[in-house]
């Protein structure tokens, strides 16, 4: 009992309800992890606990195994990391022999990421993986920037509404379109993704960008253009989360130069209904369940009790008219 002359210690506060919803697809928490920065899972067992993260998106799939592009393919930046790996992996008939059955053991959800030269074998993958019990939901790599025509699919809306439409058509999971920021119009792109039927959009990839030797006069990369990450490009990730959720009611997954806490809950209060860390994981493997314990004392330091109090929660001023010198014709 307590000492009759000392206050009862004040109640524990409930733990804040860290669930959130894309679409169909329901999450424990918001943090994730990228494809292509967390291998396949396996690489992180003795870093991290993996049930314990809200997704797992694991290196991108193809129909057939893909060698990648010529070395080099990554380059350190002052802020960030340029890749030109090139969808390197075994293909799917390895995936769904070896991988799969290790990774659906992880405990967390499983987004499978997959990828196509056309919109065909986008269709064909989705078939193939429809069936797979435990598969949580896919999603579709539309805007890789390191292969060729890469990013077609995810640059013209009729394109984009046409292949998330086909995938769509092909499986019951629950669909998430990946957006390039290498367009002129993220929210028509967006919208042509809402269109197709994507249960959820995940925001953004890569930036393309390119190094080079000066002194030899050649690029670094093997495949002179890469896809820039990290935190030099939280900015224009954030902006195309706001944009996003300016044209379409669709969750998102904002992804982007994530590495602290308050950077989660920017992407959160933009729009993002979860996050992907990603270049993050190269420099600190823990980094994903360092921002899960973290979250709840970021939402309670603003009183929130759940995500939902948080998503999409930005407020913008309004244009304020320019004032009109005097005398001019708008005086009349």
């Amino acid at each position: 009992m307590p000492h009759p002359d000392r206050p009862a210690p004040s109640p524990t506060p409930p733990a804040p309800d860290l669930s959130v919803s894309l679409g169909r697809l329901r999450l424990p928490n918001p943090i994730m992890v990228a494809s292509g920065t967390f291998g396949y899972g396996r690489e992180m067992v003795g870093f991290v606990d993996l049930a314990r993260l809200g997704g797992i998106v694991p290196k991108t799939i193809t129909p057939l195994p893909r060698q990648g592009n010529v070395p080099w393919r990554t380059i350190e930046t002052a802020a960030g990391l340029l890749n030109s790996i090139g969808l390197d992996n075994d293909g799917i008939d390895s995936f769904l022999e070896k991988l799969l059955p290790w990774l659906l053991a992880c405990g967390a959800p499983v987004i499978v990421s997959i990828a196509g030269a056309n919109e065909g074998e986008f269709v064909e993958l989705a078939g193939r993986l429809d069936g797979v019990p435990g598969i949580a939901a896919l999603e579709l790599n539309i805007s890789c920037p390191n292969v060729s025509h890469g990013v077609d699919l995810g640059t013209d809306p009729a394109m984009c509404r046409s292949v998330v439409a086909g995938v769509r058509s092909a499986t019951r999971l629950p669909v998430i379109a990946k957006l390039t920021p290498n367009v002129t119009s993220i929210a028509a792109i967006a919208r042509a993704a809402r269109d197709g039927g994507a249960d959820a959009l995940t925001v953004m990839n890569t930036c393309q960008g390119m190094a080079v030797d000066w002194r030899r006069r050649r690029p670094l990369l093997g495949n002179v253009v890469g896809g820039l990450s990290g935190p030099a490009i939280k900015p224009i990730a954030l902006r195309c989360v706001h944009q996003v959720r300016q044209a379409v009611e669709t969750p998102i997954v904002g992804v982007g130069g994530i590495m602290t806490i308050d950077d989660c809950m920017e992407f959160f209060v933009a729009g993002a209904s979860a996050v992907q860390v990603g270049t993050a994981n190269f420099a600190e493997p823990i980094a994903s369940t360092r921002l899960l314990d973290a979250l709840p004392a970021a939402l309670a330091e603003i009183g929130a009790t759940s995500m939902a109090d948080v998503i999409g929660t930005l407020v913008t001023p309004q244009p304020a008219a320019c004032p009109q010198p005097a005398g001019s014709p708008h005086d009349a």
